[in-house]
């Protein structure tokens, strides 16, 4: 619990102490919301893009978008046409290279620095997928997490604490013991930790109780990872179980297809011996 705190405070924007949402890495190495990047800039006199314009990328979906996006306006006009008259960005009329380029500098809230951006202000700076898509990974754990319930409590349901392969549901200790009572075949489910979509269990090695994952070609027998390093299969040859099944089953269809096209021939040739019977007998 406490380091999924201590994640939690790495992925907080600095400016709006939320989650980052669609966070630009400035060069000073540190991170900031878009949004909030454009807020920043517009009250230090820069003019840049509508802040709750998004650039599209797929970690930017409606779902993920932050609530607080509907809650900021677009600068009032009089203040663009301040901003516009003291000299800042670009504007129809006004010719790009009559005035001295000017650089924007951004205060960062991390390092109390003042980072250039160039010209090209926001527009610079790069979006940093790979902090987004923990961001996005880490929600959908906090989410999935908290939504797992027990399915046979009555309410109010307690939190799951146990999850079942073979019953494919959830449980919390009481009712984990409820519905596998002891001395029946349900006793012998193994608890899994809950969740909400249950994986089909695989075939297990009767040996080390470990799934298997290979085929022992010269033994005719499913393997494990522990059964791989064992001595008895030294020198033998071993396939993953996928190369393994398509091979084996290449192989039978081939046999069904012999044995259905053989299979009139078969018929033509019982037939003549049950008339050779019939005569035999008469």
């Amino acid at each position: 619990q406490t380091s999924m705190k201590n994640m939690e405070r790495e992925l907080v924007c600095p400016v709006c102490k939320e989650m980052y949402k669609q966070p630009l890495a400035l060069p000073c190495t540190h991170n900031v919301c878009h949004v909030c990047a454009s807020e920043v800039l517009l009250q230090h006199g820069h003019l840049c893009c509508d802040p709750t314009s998004e650039p599209t990328s797929p970690a930017a979906t409606p779902s993920t978008r932050s609530p607080r996006l509907g809650r900021r306006s677009v600068p009032k006009p009089d203040r663009l046409d301040r901003l516009l008259k003291s000299g800042f960005g670009t504007y129809p009329g006004r010719k790009r290279g009559a005035v001295h380029p000017q650089t924007v500098s951004f205060p960062c809230p991390a390092c109390q620095r003042d980072v250039d951006l160039g010209e090209r202000g926001l527009g610079s700076l790069f979006r940093n997928l790979t902090l987004e898509r923990v961001v996005e990974r880490y929600r959908q754990t906090i989410n999935i997490s908290a939504a797992i319930m027990c399915q046979f409590c009555k309410p109010p349901q307690l939190e799951a604490t146990k999850g079942c392969t073979e019953c494919k549901s959830s449980f919390c200790n009481e009712c984990f013991k409820l519905y596998h009572p002891w001395g029946t075949q349900k006793a012998q489910h193994e608890p899994t930790p809950p969740t909400l979509t249950f994986r089909p269990k695989g075939l297990m090695c009767p040996e080390h109780k470990e799934e298997v994952t290979h085929y022992c070609k010269t033994c005719q027998r499913l393997v494990c990872q522990l059964c791989r390093v064992r001595r008895t299969h030294t020198s033998h040859k071993i396939t993953p179980v996928l190369s393994a099944y398509q091979a084996l089953r290449e192989k039978l269809t081939k046999s069904l297809a012999y044995i259905l096209s053989s299979q009139d021939t078969v018929q033509t040739q019982i037939a003549e011996l049950e008339e050779t019977v019939k005569h035999t007998e008469v």
